[in-house]
């Protein structure tokens, strides 16, 4: 089988290893073939580079990282170290915005070590899933993209249990309906993210990306990190996800100093 790394390693500096020269170094990021797992501390592996197989070595097994990993310091405070697609958070405060029946299978274990992956052809992505820190234009860009091509191209509408403002139209903007079938559908697992703001529920349905799917768009999604959960590991929605981060403060002082020129205010980009 095949395996993406998700940490570094570098056999130099572990000191379980029974001979350092026969350990396989590789970055977070590479895809390596596990060629035997018989023993639970070390697997045997090759490092995949490009169309060919590096030298087989020695890595942690799961089992083995796993334990180094989860043992921490009494006195170590990672509360504030979690991290979810580049995003830091504080565990103590998270607020889960997804469910899922598979949601215990996923929260099992926050150690993300090794994630199996399978060489596949060339395929169309279901979903196109925009994430990011709040202000850098996450839906501006999904506007943008499905107005250039919108027969390629298309989003879903939210719920909200929320009633309809002066003007508003069921469909539009929001479909609007009532608290206790939101609550019920929330039990159900049917809401790919969901939350609550002002009193009122607010979320996505997966059927609404499923409808989506079978009219032959690809679903844009401006989604929270959480909802990646749901979306990575179903091979019904097979998310292409692009990380939109922030600008550094040079460039953001020269955008703000241009929209001050301009009128224009960053409000604007979401």
């Amino acid at each position: 089988c095949y395996m993406r790394a998700l940490f570094d390693y570098d056999p130099s500096e572990d000191t379980l290893l029974p001979c350092r020269e026969i350990g396989l170094p590789f970055q977070k990021g590479d895809i390596l073939q596990i060629v035997d797992q018989a023993d639970p501390n070390w697997w045997q592996a090759r490092r995949v580079e490009g169309e060919s197989l590096g030298s087989p070595g020695l890595i942690p097994s799961l089992e083995l990282e796993e334990r180094r990993k989860a043992f921490v310091p009494p006195e170590a405070d990672f509360v504030h170290k979690i991290s979810i697609c580049g995003t830091r958070i504080s565990k103590k405060k998270k607020r889960k915005m997804y469910q899922s029946k598979s949601n215990g299978e996923f929260d099992a274990a926050e150690l993300l070590l090794y994630e199996e992956v399978a060489r596949m052809p060339p395929f169309r992505r279901k979903t196109l899933a925009l994430v990011g820190p709040r202000g850098v234009g996450r839906r501006t860009l999904k506007n943008r993209l499905i107005n250039s091509d919108p027969e390629k191209f298309g989003t879903i509408v939210p719920y909200t249990s929320r009633p309809p403002r002066v003007l508003e139209e069921d469909g539009k903007s929001y479909w609007f309906t009532d608290r206790e079938s939101m609550e019920s559908d929330i039990r159900e697992h049917r809401f790919l993210e969901h939350g609550e703001h002002g009193g009122h529920l607010y979320g996505t349905k997966l059927d609404s990306v499923r409808e989506l799917i079978r009219a032959g768009k690809m679903c844009v999604l401006d989604c929270s990190p959480a909802a990646l959960k749901i979306l990575h590991n179903s091979t019904e929605f097979m998310p292409y996800v692009i990380f939109i981060a922030a600008p550094g403060m040079e460039q953001l002082k020269s955008l703000y100093d241009l929209g001050r020129s301009t009128g224009a205010s960053s409000r604007n980009l979401t």
